[in-house]
Order: C-alpha cells, then sequence, then structure tokens
C-alpha cells in the first residue's frame, strides 16, 4: 500500500512538473514574440514586425504600412521604446492566451506599462491580438 501510495505522489510530481515546464516554455515563447517585434520597431522593419500581429489586427490593417501608421500614432513607447522589462504573466485557456505586462521607458522619459494578449494559432506559433498601453504615474523601471 505504501509503494502504491509513493507510487501515485511521484506520477501526480511528474505530471505536476511537465504542465510547469509547459507553462515557462509557452511564456518564454511569447515573451520572444514580443521581443522580436520591438526589435522589428527599432530596426523600421515593417514587414517582420506586421507578421507578428495576429489575423483579427491583420483584418483590421490588411497593408503592413497601414499598421505601423497606427502603432505610430497609438502606441509610441512600444514602436521606440527606451529601457523595458518583462513583469508579471499569465496563461490561460491551457496556453492558447497568453498575458504579458511590459514595463517601458518611452519617448521623453514617461513610463508605460503595455498589456500584451497573445493568442496561439492553428500552426502552434504566438502572434499579438492587443496591447493595451497605460501611462504610470511613478517611475516603473
Amino acid at each position: 500500500m505504501r509503494i502504491l501510495g509513493l507510487s501515485i505522489t511521484a506520477g501526480f510530481l511528474m505530471v505536476a512538473s511537465s504542465l510547469a515546464s509547459d507553462v515557462d516554455m509557452d511564456l518564454a515563447t511569447a515573451r520572444g514574440v514580443v521581443e522580436k517585434q520591438i526589435t522589428a520597431f527599432l530596426n523600421d522593419d515593417i514587414d517582420t514586425a506586421y507578421s507578428f500581429a495576429a489575423p483579427g489586427i491583420k483584418r483590421l490593417f490588411p497593408e503592413p504600412q497601414r499598421f505601423i501608421e497606427m502603432v505610430k500614432r497609438n502606441y509610441q513607447p512600444v514602436y521606440r521604446p527606451g529601457n523595458y522589462a518583462f513583469g508579471r504573466s499569465h496563461s490561460a485557456t491551457g496556453g492558447k492566451t497568453i498575458a504579458l505586462e511590459l514595463l517601458i521607458t518611452g519617448p521623453e522619459g514617461k513610463d508605460w506599462r503595455a498589456i500584451y494578449i497573445l493568442n496561439r494559432q492553428d500552426d502552434g506559433n504566438y502572434q499579438i491580438s492587443s496591447v493595451r498601453l497605460m501611462k504610470l504615474e511613478s517611475s516603473a523601471i
């Protein structure tokens, strides 16, 4: 009986460990997508930046040029960040949706919080489906 209990406990621990590492891997992948898009913005690589946008965003902005104009107009701290650091993150719906907090020092040294929502697509890749930008009153980074 005791051996059976230990075997069951060990099995639960192995499954929990595997699930935790899958979530960690998903979060790392999602962070990589955000960082690659920011790098593309900084390099004025419009096509690459646009490639990380989810299908819903691409329906709203069907050409990369229209997308980048919207980003420049509404998301300047994301388009031209100074320092930035990832904050909290959350995975939901079995890893299909990930929310990432990004703390940014934007143009003119102002601090911002960006909440990125990424969705795993049918091909397994994560794409950015929305970004909510909020100005911070005190220094975040």
